[in-house]
């Protein structure tokens, strides 16, 4: 929050353009405050990239585990025929061992996701809060610079002049008064 609050004291202490909504800002200080960002990497997101290793880690190891439970299975049910002719229990009680095998990896990968997911989520939120801030101030500056700027108009020499300086034909000045434009066709 601290470096957000850098980027945005940059933006608005910048130099405003005339008659456009930009401001220059110092290139440097600005890539500067981007990097530090890019290293101040919220701890959420390292620790979602662990979560999702780890998780990895344990579905691989659970396959083993299953392929381990499987192969001896298949020995015990080997063993079954070849002592006492059980083929039928042997294959129920292999099918049994790999789908708690398997129901153990999908509960583990489940729950290793959702974490996941809740710690992008949070992230997310923080992210957006954090830009909703930074609109929320340039929408402030270009207020502030809209108010400050006078409204200008061109004058007949070509140049500009602020229209609050215009006399104002209820003031009174009688050579405002009886000019009249070359296009009318009715004096006034």
């Amino acid at each position: 929050m601290f470096l957000l609050e850098r980027l945005e004291s940059q933006i608005a202490t910048g130099t405003g353009v005339p008659r456009t909504r930009k401001v220059l800002v110092d290139k440097d200080a600005i890539l500067d405050l981007i990097d530090q960002l890019r290293v101040a990497v919220p701890e959420e997101i390292h620790a979602a990239k662990r979560i999702n290793a780890e998780s990895e880690r344990i579905i691989e190891k659970a396959n083993e585990e299953s392929a381990r439970i499987a192969a001896r299975a298949q020995e015990q049910a080997t063993y079954l025929i070849g002592e006492k002719g059980l083929l039928e229990a042997a294959e129920a009680e292999g099918r049994r061992i790999i789908a708690a095998a398997a129901a153990a990896a999908d509960d583990t990968r489940g729950g290793a996701d959702d974490y996941a997911a809740g710690i992008l989520e949070t992230l997310e939120a923080e992210v957006r809060k954090a830009l909703a801030g930074i609109e929320k101030g340039i929408d402030v500056l270009e207020a502030r610079q809209a108010e400050l700027r006078p409204v200008m108009a061109t004058v007949p020499d070509g140049g500009e002049k602020a229209v609050d300086d215009w006399p104002d034909a209820r003031d009174g000045d009688a050579a405002y008064q009886r000019e009249e434009d070359p296009g009318q066709t009715v004096p006034r």
